[in-house]
């Protein structure tokens, strides 16, 4: 009999995707909305330059945040498995040596990038004020990496147990104390850039302690592992937070390209971006929710041997990826006269918004078929399979189309080649999991890492 923390063995399957994503959207859409009035109230200054240094150090920290994705997701996918097989200690294992690998990893890649930001805001293409400004900015928000990684594996194992509630009051914790201190700091003590840096910060220790408080509230805590413990742990956790990680750091390098691409047409085109950038993630946080919400639901059920509901349930996150791209893209157009008027966009920044919150915004689809495809990749024991896909999307499907689409339209080519090269690679991607969810037999019925899992759940670790 299922644990009862299993909860999506259950139930209709498009419900419990549809209260999953959009409980995580309300959490991540109160985060990137904090971002986004960031750079409404970075735009009220009236200075191109902070507008454009946030646009190049967005594309850093972007790269920066993909370790506690690719942890989040391990974490997610080790802990869901496990519920679904009836192990509530070894869930609890999992879940504490993924927070603290998270921490160490997460310290180390924050010292790295910190060492050298200079030169990582120079190659996006950052120069001259506006590459001080974004060291500036960077330089603050870079040590509280390993807090951003606490939030994102606290989430993810919250998300684990079908906690999506609590998943999103931790993160909508955070984005309020950002959105009050804000205004304080970048208006009210005239900190501009320093004050935003800041907030961000405060914001990101807040959702760290949020989502720590109702694991050990609700979800039975954590565990103390001793080094041999946590080094025996390693391996199967890497086995998928390893591809995850390098998964997810396709898109920043893709999306650095892009960056430097759109710098060759000046600062108001990187300001239009950067926009751009702060705006979609806002637009379709349902759409990035997806993913992180609809692993557990597969996970949960791939081990329990629901095969059948592991079909179901990938075939409904396409369909609810299709009809939320619909609607957002119609209330986009209806609404672009309004957010164009909302940050002053004038030129080509204007146009850049006009574009996006048109036809581009339909093919967000494509990246929503992406991010349901790798759910099944990563919680069915094919984790390189989202490597291969995002890496190729933000290379082979962005590098060229963006060198053609640019020559041929300017600044608006730029955006153009990024998001057609999403098409082709989203297509792959669904005959990939479509072939999965045929053959169930071919996904391996145990994990790597069940076998070291279990031996550490019937060790006597000290909590």
């Amino acid at each position: 009999m299922p644990a009862p923390d299993a909860v999506f063995l259950k139930g209709n399957l498009f419900r419990h995707i549809t209260v999953m994503t959009l409980t995580s959207s309300v959490g991540l859409m109160a985060v990137f909305l904090v971002d986004f009035i960031d750079m409404v109230f970075i735009s009220m200054l009236g200075k191109a330059e902070l507008a454009a240094a946030i646009g190049y150090a967005g594309a850093i920290l972007f790269f920066t945040s993909s370790i506690g994705i690719g942890m989040a997701i391990a974490a997610g996918a080790q802990v869901s498995r496990a519920l679904g097989e009836g192990e509530k200690t070894l869930a609890r294992n999992r879940a504490s040596t993924a927070l603290i690998w998270g921490v160490i990893f997460g310290s180390a890649f924050a010292a790295l990038i910190w060492l050298n930001v200079r030169t990582l805001a120079e190659l996006v293409g950052a120069t001259g004020e506006t590459l001080d400004l974004a060291v500036l900015y960077l330089r603050i928000i870079i040590p509280s990496l390993p807090l951003l990684l606490v939030g994102m594996v606290g989430g993810a194992i919250l998300r684990a147990h079908g906690a999506a509630r609590r998943s999103m009051m931790a993160t909508i914790w955070g984005a309020g104390v950002n959105a009050v201190l804000d205004p304080i700091l970048i208006f009210g003590l005239d900190m501009e850039l320093t004050g935003a840096a800041l907030a961000s910060v405060c914001a990101r220790i807040t959702i760290a302690l949020a989502a720590l408080y109702p694991i050990f509230r609700h979800h039975g805590g954590l565990c103390r592992p001793s080094p041999r413990h946590m080094l025996g742990a390693l391996a199967p956790l890497l086995a998928i937070a390893g591809p995850a990680m390098l998964t997810q750091m396709a898109t920043p390098v893709g999306q650095a390209y892009v960056t430097r691409a759109m710098a060759a047409y000046g600062e108001e085109a990187v300001a239009g971006m950067a926009i751009i950038a702060r705006m979609s993630p806002v637009a379709f946080a349902t759409i990035f929710a997806l993913s992180g919400a609809i692993g557990p639901v597969i996970g949960q059920n791939f081990g329990a041997g629901r095969h059948d509901r592991v079909r179901r349930a990938w075939l409904d996150g396409m369909l609810f990826a299709l009809l939320v791209v619909i609607t957002v893209t119609l209330l986009l157009y209806l609404l672009r006269p309004s957010i164009s008027a909302l940050f002053e966009a004038e030129g080509i920044a204007q146009t850049l918004i006009y574009l996006f919150c048109g036809p581009l915004a339909l093919l967000f689809f494509f990246n929503g078929a992406i991010f349901v495809s790798n759910a099944a990749f990563n919680n069915l024991g094919r984790p390189l399979w989202s490597t291969w896909i995002n890496w190729g999307r933000n290379t082979l499907g962005t590098v060229p189309l963006v060198l053609v689409c640019g020559a041929a339209w300017g600044a608006p080519g730029v955006l153009i080649g990024q998001a057609l090269g999403g098409v082709a690679f989203a297509i792959l991607a669904t005959m990939l999991s479509g072939r999965i969810m045929k053959r169930p037999q071919s996904a391996p019925t145990k994990p790597p890492f069940a076998r070291q899992g279990r031996l550490l759940s019937l060790m006597n670790l000290r909590r």
